[in-house]
């Protein structure tokens, strides 16, 4: 895919939570659910991917806050209630995590 698209959506359980250059994306990837995603991409070296624990939440009954909460290794107390804005987090990427606001990060 990197070779085709010039700009990549990853999206979450129905919301966009990261877009940007292909390149940047792929080589810096600033949401959780896209860092995992890659890892999770089988690679010619013989190691086994890891999978990404637990399971998409329901689209009938999304939870609040972040859809991905439950299965980021990141999560917040904000992340259970309130939904991540997507944040600029370079000149042309932008990632729905709160992981980016400065003024949420536990000091």
């Amino acid at each position: 895919m990197k070779k085709f698209v010039d700009r990549v959506y990853v999206m979450y359980a129905g919301t966009i939570v990261e877009e940007g250059p292909t390149r940047e994306v792929f080589n810096s990837p600033q949401h959780p659910y896209t860092e995992l995603l890659i890892k999770a991409v089988p690679k010619l070296t013989g190691r086994i991917p890891e999978g990404i624990l637990g399971q998409v939440p329901s689209y009938l009954k999304p939870p609040a806050g972040c859809r991905f909460v439950t299965r980021c290794p990141y999560a917040m107390k904000v992340c259970e209630t309130d939904t991540p804005p997507l944040y600029r987090v370079g000149a042309n990427q932008r990632a729905a995590c709160f992981l980016h606001d400065e003024r949420r990060l536990p000091r």
